[in-house]
């Protein structure tokens, strides 16, 4: 009986720790972009770029900026947020059952519990002459994060 209780040990040490969020939805999220027509430039204040069609795999956490442009239509400026609800919501819910206020801070403190919207992000661009030239990397928005200021950090 003292083996099994030894055993188990590690298996309730982690779900005390780990939120359930973490551990069924991860930190990052498929995320996709299209537009009409397609082969826009995207360029994000995350530090990612990419021609549309695109998917990206981004951290659920921070919220970004998103450049779209391409030779002959209007520059498109927007953001993408992150919110909780959905199975984010749930899977941080589940904490109450298995990891506590333990789990349920560290599901927030790795944005598990965050979904990304929109997801997929589908733009009609409007055409215009000479329209957008060159991308910009556009500001990150409130409670974003710079990718130069976090890679200064690591």
């Amino acid at each position: 009986m003292r083996m099994l209780g030894r055993a188990l040990l590690p298996v309730l040490l982690l779900a005390l720790t780990t939120g359930c969020a973490t551990i069924t939805r991860g930190k990052t999220e498929a995320w996709t972009a299209k537009t009409q027509p397609i082969d826009a430039t995207l360029t994000m204040s995350n530090g990612m770029s990419c021609h549309t069609p695109c998917a990206l795999t981004i951290r659920r956490k921070y919220p970004f900026s998103v450049d779209v442009c391409k030779a002959g239509y209007k520059r498109v400026v927007t953001q993408v947020v992150s919110t909780i609800h959905g199975s984010g919501g749930v899977g941080l819910a589940g904490n109450l059952l298995l990891g506590g206020a333990i789990g349920a801070g560290v599901d927030v403190g790795t944005g598990a519990a965050r979904d990304l919207e929109p997801n997929p992000l589908d733009i009609t661009l409007e055409p215009d002459d000479p329209g957008c030239q060159s991308p910009i990397v556009p500001p990150v928005p409130e409670g974003g994060v710079d990718p130069k200021a976090e890679a200064a950090q690591k």
